[in-house]
């Protein structure tokens, strides 16, 4: 979707070239070609109902924002999709852009269209804490969305479409970051489902505007070679053409130029200047029928000679998402080389359409469209297994960008079968694109009948065996080498599952050691302390309970004397008794020494707090404090506590004292501190306009003690004011 504003703009954009608008005649005009015209006519009131909603609205480029839904329906419809999905499209940006909603879109059209449309909505941005959150969480349902409907994807696809050939009007940085997005996300999708035109086009744009001075230098240099080579590819274009008609062959030949991204990508990656790129210029052979295929391979390579080691057939091995053709870069006239595709026509509409061309549209009232393939479909479903193995949605975007790796190799099982997998792709990938319990108890494996390490590569031809041990487990190091998005899931999930096991057996052992030392049993703790205890603690289960003390989430000393607590005041409140100074005596466990916060600096007679923190034990606070924050949500971790009576210990507190600059007024507070009996462990002077404060760190034995000291300073002369933490 583009910024959608409530009245026209003054267009300051630079005039950019850009596709004539389509309008609802046209769009009319074309669904004519393939639908019935009941259908068009609730195709029409789909229109109808968009401009009315979308009324007063314009885009960045001034024009009303309903030609942004035509335009995304006219894609669609460009692929013979079906009245619901056109509809949906004319819609697509209602209920983001507009006070309707999805119950509206029910009442008025349907459930189907109105699943279609909330598809492809974006969740609002207020509930993310930055745009990458936002980001993955808004693809996240739009890719589990695609996966109960995969036109949710189409039309989404089909939106983006638009908006990068009309994204010259954006400001900048906002340019930038869309056309990222799109090489990133979009394209690689749109490929992967196989919508080739769709696929270059992004492409194509998003280098556009995302490095637009490499695009506008790149696109000169192919403009100048296009003219210079035109004769040439005429020349080669006829000489094929008399050779298949000689042969008796029918096919179609197409000359074709290499869009712009592949030739900078292979240029970036390969690390080669434009002169060495060599197939920028390209022929394509269709013929009707699939042998027909290999007896035009042989033709063409009787007329030009193929360059060795750049033939590939993805007829026999199809990519991971169903495109076939036969490949082959031949040495032409004078010694220049073209790149060769030879497919069928039903390749050709599967490769420029992808899982659309899949897509059977019926006249029936009953319509119920079906997707008869079966590369889409495993993606979907493995998109499902990588959302169950991710932690939140930013790290499920980053699976499936690492699912949508384009180049693939080719390997087999013992039994022959043919296993697809992204370039880099290691033994452990294969493990878990057979099954998930074969990853996670793979042991070893040997490639070519030859043992190899876990980690080993794999190449295109190879035949893998996996041997596999049921009490074997994944290890945390293979996260280091995996390259595909379901392997890196699951094995995240199982080592996730994993760790909760073990850390659940060490909370246990824990526990039952702090419950020996104090001459209990598991077995003699009764079910209604037990639930008691998960009840107040707010946890569901007992594992999750031994889990937490096994993580040091929860102190298992706490829990144990809650466990065997003699009454339920001392089940939640355990008092505090006479100690040394510098320690607590906790009733009913000895002596525990236990830390003061130095941020509140609680005091005898203060009513405190205990709380539990991880790796630094027991550390007591004022109830007061404000740095205990949701502490008390927290009921795991927190002891309600209080003093003995007739407890003496001396801990630190701050005072405060306000004076006016005079000589000797410093020496004057300290010595009125000293004689009161407190010890002054720090003291600081703050020169504020002629008069001053002066904070000390005393020691003093308790909130009696303290208000004594207050009212020996406030009678002072030279004192302002006396303030304590």
């Amino acid at each position: 979707m583009t910024d959608a504003i409530a009245n026209p703009p003054q267009n300051t954009a630079k005039p950019i070239q850009k596709r004539p608008t389509h309008r609802i005649s046209d769009l009319c005009g074309l669904l004519e070609t393939y639908m019935p015209k009941d259908q068009i006519r609730e195709v029409y009131r789909a229109y109808l109902y968009s401009a009315e909603a979308h009324n007063g609205q314009y885009r960045k480029s001034g024009e009303s924002y309903v030609f942004h839904p035509i335009a995304v329906a006219y894609i669609l419809a460009d692929m013979f999709l079906d009245h619901k999905c056109i509809m949906a499209a004319l819609l697509h940006d209602v209920i983001e852009d507009t006070d309707i909603g999805k119950l509206e879109i029910t009442q008025v059209f349907d459930a189907e269209i109105a699943e279609l449309v909330d598809g492809v909505t974006k969740l609002t941005q207020a509930n993310f804490k930055n745009r990458v959150e936002a980001q993955a969480a808004n693809m996240d349902k739009v890719l589990l969305a695609m996966t109960q409907d995969i036109r949710v994807i189409l039309i989404k696809l089909a939106d983006r479409l638009h908006n990068m050939r009309t994204l010259g009007y954006m400001e900048p940085q906002k340019m930038r970051r869309i056309a990222k997005e799109t090489l990133d996300i979009y394209g690689p999708i749109a490929n992967r489902l196989g919508l080739n035109s769709i696929y270059l086009e992004l492409e194509d744009l998003g280098f556009k505007h995302y490095w637009p001075w490499r695009y506008k230098c790149l696109n000169n240099t192919v403009e100048k070679l296009h003219q210079k080579r035109t004769r040439f590819i005429q020349i080669v274009e006829q000489a094929v053409r008399e050779r298949l008609h000689k042969e008796g062959i029918k096919g179609r030949v197409i000359g074709r130029q290499k869009h712009l991204y592949s030739i900078y990508h292979k240029m970036k990656t390969k690390r080669r200047p434009f002169s060495e790129v060599v197939d920028v210029y390209a022929l394509r052979v269709v013929v009707d029928r699939l042998d027909t295929c290999y007896r035009t391979l042989g033709v063409v390579h009787s007329l030009y000679k193929p360059v060795p080691g750049r033939f590939k057939d993805y007829i026999a091995l199809p990519k991971a998402n169903s495109y076939q053709s036969l490949h082959t870069l031949l040495i032409g006239p004078n010694g220049v080389r073209v790149e060769m595709q030879i497919r069928t026509e039903d390749m050709h509409r599967s490769a420029e359409s992808g899982i659309a061309a899949h897509w059977i549209y019926k006249t029936s009232t009953e319509h119920n469209s079906k997707i008869h393939t079966h590369a889409p479909k495993d993606w979907l479903n493995n998109l499902l297994e990588i959302k169950q193995g991710s932690k939140d949605p930013v790290e499920f975007l980053e699976n499936v960008k690492i699912d949508l790796f384009p180049d693939e190799v080719y390997v087999f099982t013992p039994k022959g079968s043919i296993i697809v997998l992204p370039q880099g792709a290691t033994v452990v990938d294969f493990a878990y694109t057979i099954h998930s319990d074969v990853g996670n108890t793979c042991i070893g494996a040997r490639v070519d009948h030859h043992l190899v390490p876990l980690r080993t590569q794999l190449h295109s031809g190879q035949t893998i065996e996996i041997f596999t041990n049921p009490l074997a487990r994944p290890q945390p190091n293979w996260l280091n080498f995996v390259v595909t998005g379901h392997a890196r899931a699951r094995l995240r999930a199982c080592l996730k599952q994993q760790a909760a096991q073990e850390a659940s057996e060490l909370g246990r052992s824990i526990l039952n050691t702090e419950l020996k030392a104090l001459n209990v049993t598991w077995e003699q703790i009764t079910e209604q302390r037990l639930q008691s205890l998960l009840t107040h603690m707010q946890l569901a289960t007992v594992t999750e309970l031994w889990r937490q003390i096994g993580l040091g989430n929860i102190w298992a000393w706490l829990v144990a004397r809650r466990l065997t607590a003699n009454d339920a005041k001392e089940f939640l409140d355990i008092p505090a008794t006479s100690g040394k100074h510098g320690r607590l005596v906790i009733k009913g466990c000895g002596s525990l020494v236990v830390n003061f916060a130095k941020c509140c600096h609680p005091i005898v007679g203060d009513r405190i707090i205990g709380k539990f923190n991880p790796g630094s034990g027991l550390v007591i606070h004022r109830q007061g404090c404000r740095n205990l924050g949701d502490l008390r949500r927290l009921r795991q971790n927190w002891l309600e506590m209080e003093w003995e009576p007739g407890i003496e210990m001396e801990l630190p507190t701050k005072i405060q004292v306000g004076v006016d600059n005079k000589l000797g007024a410093l020496a004057t507070v300290a010595t009125v501190i000293s004689n009161a009996g407190c010890n002054i462990e720090a003291a600081n002077l703050t020169d504020q306009d002629g008069s001053g404060a002066l904070n000390f760190l005393v020691t003093v034995q308790g909130r009696k003690h303290l208000a004594r000291v207050i009212r020996n300073l406030r009678a002072l002369s030279s004192v302002t004011h006396v303030a304590s933490r």
